[in-house]
C-alpha cells in the first residue's frame, strides 16, 4: 500500500494521550480509520474517567503501551453512517462502552457476551496483542462498528449517561446474571465510589433492601439521605458487621484494594452470593476462605457485560432516571482530576465535557 492510499484510508482525530507512566495527559494528533460499510462516527461530546484509565495511563499494571488516549465511557452524536448500518442515522445519540470488537463465533459471542469473548477488542489499546493500536474517547471523535455502539434514549443526561457505559453495566450485569434484582431481596454494597454508588440505585429500581458497606463513616449521610440506602455499615465496626451476619441475598464488592472477605461472605444467608466487581490487583490477590462456603454460599467475579444487556441496562437506567452523580471538567483539567481520582476525592466520576473544552 503506498502511503498516499494509507493517507486516504484514514482521518485525522485530535485527543489527550499519556505517553509514558508518569499518566501526564497532554495534545495528541493521531488518524483513525476512515468510516467502514459497518461503521458509524460519533463526534464525541463527553467521556467518562474510569478508575481503569488512572491504572493503564500509569502503568500500574505494567503492561500499558503508550502513547495511551484513555476512555471507553463515550457518548456523543453519529456524524456519519455506513452504507449497510442500518441501526443509527446521522444525528442519532450514540454511546461507546468498553469492547469495540470481538471474534463474533465463539459461544460466548453467540451468547451475546462478547466480553468474554477471548478475541475481545478494548476500546483503547491496553497491552500490546499484536493487533491494530486503538485510542480512547479522551478526543474528538471515535470510528466504530455499529455492532458495539449503545443506543442513548433522547430522556437520558449524556453527561450523567457516559459512566453507565462502564460503571453502570459492571454492577448491572452480576446483578441480573446472578438474580439479584428481584424485589424484597437484601443487596449489600461494598463500597460507595463510582461503581458503588450505581449498584445502590439499580438495586432500589429494582425494589431492593440495600444496605451500604464502606470503611468510612462519613459517607453514612450521603448513602441513606441521597441515594436512598436503608441502612449503611462500618466495616471495621464488629458490632453492626455482627448484627448483620445471615441476612443478605448477595454482597456486590466494588473495592479494588485488598480487603478480608470472610467478613463478607458472613453477611450472606444460605445461597448467598458475593460478587466481585472491583478491578483487582495480580500480585496481590485476595484470599478466599473455605469454611464459609459450606453454607452453600458462592463467589464469584464479573466484568462489563455484553453489548445486548449494555443496552438492556441504558434503556432501564432511561426508563427509571438512573443517571451517575458526576463532576463535569474541561479537558485541561483532567491530570488534575486524575489525580483527585487517586485520592479518591470525587463523587462520584468526573465526566470530560469533550467537545465544549478540547
Amino acid at each position: 500500500m503506498s502511503r498516499l492510499q494509507a493517507e486516504e484510508e484514514t482521518q485525522k482525530a485530535f485527543g489527550w494521550a499519556a505517553r509514558d507512566s508518569s499518566g501526564i495527559l497532554s495534545p495528541f494528533h493521531f488518524t483513525r480509520r476512515v468510516n467502514g460499510d459497518n461503521d458509524i462516527t460519533i463526534k464525541v461530546l463527553y467521556c467518562g474517567i474510569c478508575h481503569s484509565d488512572l491504572h493503564i495511563t500509569r502503568n500500574d499494571f505494567g503492561i500499558s503501551l503508550y502513547p495511551v488516549v484513555p476512555g471507553h465511557e463515550i457518548v456523543g452524536v453519529v456524524t456519519q453512517v455506513g452504507e449497510k448500518v442500518d441501526r443509527f442515522k446521522v444525528g442519532d445519540k450514540a454511546g461507546v462502552g468498553c469492547l469495540i470488537g470481538s471474534c463474533g463465533k465463539c459461544e460466548n459471542c453467540q451468547d451475546d457476551i462478547e466480553s468474554y469473548c477471548s478475541k475481545s477488542v478494548y476500546t483503547y489499546t491496553i497491552f500490546d496483542d499484536g493487533g491494530a493500536k486503538n485510542y480512547g474517547g479522551f478526543s474528538d471523535l471515535y470510528v466504530v462498528n455499529e455492532h458495539f455502539a449503545i443506543r442513548i434514549p433522547d430522556n437520558l443526561s449524556l453527561g450523567g449517561g457516559a459512566p453507565l457505559l462502564c460503571a453502570g453495566i459492571t454492577v448491572f450485569s452480576p446483578m441480573k446474571y446472578f438474580g439479584l434484582d428481584k424485589a424484597g431481596m437484601h443487596l449489600g454494597v461494598v463500597g460507595l465510589g463510582g461503581l458503588g454508588h450505581l449498584a445502590v440505585k439499580f438495586a432500589k429500581a429494582f425494589g431492593m433492601k440495600v444496605t451500604v458497606i464502606s470503611t468510612s463513616p462519613s459517607k453514612q449521610h450521603e448513602a441513606i439521605e441521597q441515594l436512598k440506602a436503608d441502612s449503611f455499615i462500618v466495616s471495621h465496626d464488629m458490632k453492626q458487621m455482627e448484627a448483620a451476619t445471615g441476612t443478605m441475598n448477595g454482597v456486590i464488592d466494588t473495592v479494588a484494594a485488598v480487603h478480608p472477605l470472610k467478613p463478607l461472605l458472613d453477611l450472606l444467608k444460605t445461597n448467598g452470593k458475593l460478587i466481585l466487581v472491583g478491578l483487582q490487583s495480580l500480585e496481590k490477590p485476595l484470599e478466599v476462605p473455605a469454611m464459609p462456603l459450606y453454607g452453600r454460599k458462592l463467589v464469584s467475579g464479573s466484568t462489563a457485560g455484553g453489548i445486548k444487556e449494555t443496552q438492556e441496562m441504558i434503556d432501564f437506567a432511561a426508563e427509571h432516571n438512573i443517571e451517575a452523580n458526576v463532576e463535569v471538567i474541561p479537558m485541561d483539567y483532567v491530570n488534575e482530576a486524575m489525580d483527585r481520582l487517586a485520592k479518591g476525592a470525587v463523587r462520584y466520576r468526573f465526566v470530560i465535557d469533550v467537545a465544549n473544552t478540547i
